[in-house]
Formats: C-alpha cells, structure tokens, sequence
C-alpha cells in the first residue's frame, strides 16, 4: 500500500525495526503509564510494549513528519496479522482469550487488529482516522473481508460496565456463522442486565470510541467478555465485516495521483 498524507501526518505499514520500536515505545507510553498496565521488568527496562506476535505482524503507523527528531515520530499505531501470518506464528493474539474457529472457517481474507493506541496530544487531530484510512487501504490493497480483535473498556470489574456490556449482547451478538466465544476459563457473561433495563441510545454515547467505530461499520461482539488483568481492562471480541470500511474508503479517500502529495481537502 502507499503512504498517505494530510497536513504533516504520514500513514504507512512500518518498513524498519527502528520504526517497530517506535510504535512499541508509543504503546508502552498509552497502555504502561497512562492506562497502569502492568509491564514485565523486561519491558520496565526497555519503555517498550512488545510480545512474540510483533516480529510476525504487520505494523500501520501514522508518522509526524514535522516532528525533527532522530527517531521516527509516530503518533499512531495499529497492530496487523494476516491468517498467512498466524498460521506462520501458531495462531492469532485473539485466541488467547478467544475461540475463533468459526472466523478461521469463514472462507475469505481475514486479519486481526490489536494494539490500537494514539499519542494524548494527538487525540484531537484525526490521527484516529487517519489510522482507518490507512487500514482501509491496507484491507483493500490486500483483499480482506473480515477484520477482528480484542477491543477494550477501562477497567476490570465488568459489573459496573453492565449495562455497555449488555447492550453489545442483545444488540450486536455476531451471527453463529462468525462469532467468537471467550475461552471457558475467561468467559464473563455480559447479558448482565435485560434488555428493558437500559436505555440503548444512552449505553452507544457512552461506550469507548474505538467499540463505537466498529459499531459505525456495521460490526458484531462475540460470546463472553474476558477481563485482561495485566493491560487493566475487560475485553470484548469485535468482528466487523470490511465492505462498508472500503466502500468508505472509495467514496471519500482515493485520490488521484496528482493529489497524493499534497493536502486533503
């Protein structure tokens, strides 16, 4: 896929390990110290978020150009891993809480997202979405047509996230075909609460902006919640269906050549 750009923001798949140590750094930054997720005395050391599936995924940036400092400055990053990829690593992140035999069944490309983070200076302007451009190129260019991971709520109580949870079961459970189970020695049931006890416009305002862009395109939560207690967070399985993200990407993003270098309007 080829760079895009607006204003001094670049979005592009990393190209070095400098650029990969880069987005790890930005991830220890959000998830260890902002978020007080508990790090391995490895990564303490180090500053870095790693595990043993970044050597074999794929890693979408998106790159201050203004920024003149040595290392590269990502602002924005998103975690890749084809199925050609876990089959290569043994697997995918997500079945580590998840049992995704029904995605591994569904015949057509799929990809995992994971490690989605964006610098806290940047949160206001459009690196996020920069971050979807960039991954509706990259489903695109790659002709993928399911994309899934873990998506997080701050937090390790799913009690008092019942109503949120509940509403992601009784109205965006995946069909059969699709859907994921949390593993039995995770599952967290998130039909806490009945369908008559919450109010659904006022649960979508409130739940985390990345659950609500996957809603946005059309997406599913799989079977069971599971609480996640080294990043402090209790995680849901989303699964969305890439059609509307592309068609998104069609209709509003491709540029002509002639514009590619130059700002967005």
């Amino acid at each position: 896929m080829e760079p895009l750009l607006f204003k001094s923001l670049q979005v592009r798949l990393a190209e070095t390990a400098e650029e990969v140590e880069a987005a790890q750094a930005l991830r220890y930054r959000v998830f260890y110290e902002e978020m007080s997720a508990a790090p391995t005395p490895e990564m303490k050391a180090r500053r870095l978020d790693f595990d043993a599936f970044d050597p074999n995924c794929e890693h979408l940036l998106v790159i201050d150009l203004e920024r003149g400092n040595a290392a590269p400055a990502v602002v924005g990053t998103y975690r890749l891993m084809t199925r050609p990829a876990a089959m290569r690593h043994g697997g995918f992140y997500t079945e580590q809480e998840y049992d995704v035999s029904a995605l591994l069944r569904y015949p057509g490309g799929i990809v995992e997202v994971a490690r989605s983070c964006v610098d806290p200076a940047y949160r206001s302007r459009g690196v996020m979405q920069m971050l979807w451009r960039g991954f509706a190129a990259y489903v695109s260019h790659n002709d993928l047509s399911i994309l899934f991971g873990c998506a997080s709520f701050p937090g390790t109580e799913p009690n008092e996230m019942g109503p949120q949870l509940s509403y992601l079961h009784h109205c965006h459970l995946a069909p059969e075909t699709l859907r994921p189970r949390a593993l039995a020695h995770h599952y967290v049931p998130m039909d806490i609460l009945p369908s008559s006890d919450f109010d659904a416009q006022a649960v979508l305002k409130d739940l985390p902006p990345l659950i609500k862009g996957y809603l946005r395109l059309g997406g599913f939560v799989g079977e069971g919640a599971v609480v996640d207690h080294q990043f402090n967070t209790t995680d849901v399985c989303v699964v969305v269906k890439t059609d509307q993200l592309t068609e998104k990407y069609d209709r509003r993003y491709r540029r002509s050549p002639a514009k590619k270098a130059g700002r967005e309007n």
